[in-house]
Order: C-alpha cells, then sequence, then structure tokens
C-alpha cells in the first residue's frame, strides 16, 4: 500500500484548486506550446494562501524555499536548452505541493506519465484523433513535445495519490 508524506489533508484542500490549473496548463500547452505565466502564478499563489492553513510553518517555509531552488535548476536548464521557460516556471511553481520525502514516488510518478503522455500525444498526431484539434500547435512543432502535458498530470495525480494515500 501506498502512503505518502503528504497529509491528506494538505492534499484535499489543494486538490479542487491545483487539478483545473494542471488542466488549463496541459490544455495550454497542446494548443499553443506555451504555460502561460497567469497559471504558474496562480499556482503558486495557490500554495501560499492555503499552504498557510494546512501544515505547520516550518514545513510551509521549507517547502516554499523549493520553489526558489527548482526555479533556479530551470533557469540553468533553459539556458542549456534543456527545457523550456514555461516548463520550468511550472516545475518551480509546483515544487512546494510536493513532500520531500515522496520524491521517489513522485519520479517514477513522472517517469510512467512521461511515457503515456509522450506515446498518446505521438498517436494522436498520426491518427484521426487529430482531428478532434486540428488547430493545435503542438501537432506540427518537430521533436519537441508539450511538456505541460505530462508536468500538469503529474501533480495533478499526485495531489489526487495524496488526498487519498496521504498520512
Amino acid at each position: 500500500m501506498i502512503e505518502l508524506e503528504q497529509t491528506a489533508l494538505a492534499a484535499r484542500v489543494f486538490l479542487p484548486f491545483v487539478v483545473p490549473i494542471c488542466l488549463w496548463v496541459a490544455w495550454s500547452d497542446l494548443r499553443v506550446m506555451k504555460i502561460p505565466n497567469k497559471a504558474v502564478i496562480a499556482l503558486a499563489v495557490v500554495f501560499v494562501l492555503l499552504g498557510l492553513f494546512v501544515m505547520p510553518w516550518d514545513a510551509f517555509l521549507w517547502r516554499l524555499s523549493h520553489l526558489g531552488i527548482v526555479l533556479l535548476v530551470g533557469i540553468v536548464l533553459n539556458a542549456a536548452g534543456a527545457m523550456g521557460a514555461g516548463d520550468a516556471k511550472f516545475a518551480a511553481a509546483a515544487a512546494p505541493f510536493i513532500a520531500t520525502g515522496d520524491l521517489r514516488f513522485l519520479m517514477g510518478l513522472y517517469a510512467a506519465n512521461l511515457l503515456a503522455a509522450y506515446a498518446t500525444h505521438r498517436l494522436a498526431k498520426h491518427t484521426a484523433l487529430r482531428n478532434l484539434a486540428p488547430d493545435w500547435k503542438s501537432w506540427d512543432v518537430g521533436s519537441d513535445f508539450p511538456m505541460g502535458l505530462s508536468l500538469g498530470a503529474t501533480l495533478a495525480l499526485y495531489i489526487c495519490f495524496g488526498a487519498v494515500y496521504g498520512s
């Protein structure tokens, strides 16, 4: 059985706000290959406003520091061409929602999600499913992939797992 360090209370409070933002990020990245800054800011604001009420002060501050750390790493990866700027900003805004003890679980969830998202996107791109959204930019960007799809889905799934299996 899974038991996450994330508390079920925190995950349940975050869930109705985080999941719609994650869906917005995935849809936007598929449609225009951009993650809106408004979505990133909204995600960070949700953590700041709600995190204050659902976790101890020291844990809140520790997790909030993850935003800055992941943003710095993301800036370096973006400068090296390994990651898009929107992906780096979204990962930074998502970082405070992740309990440090759940990183191993999260990495496995992300790996599975990335493989599934990539395979599904590429399959849909070359089938009649593409006709459901013929104007999406992600269909025609060569080898680029809308990482917001897997990043958003991973955070949404993590919060859902936390709501059920959190400590």
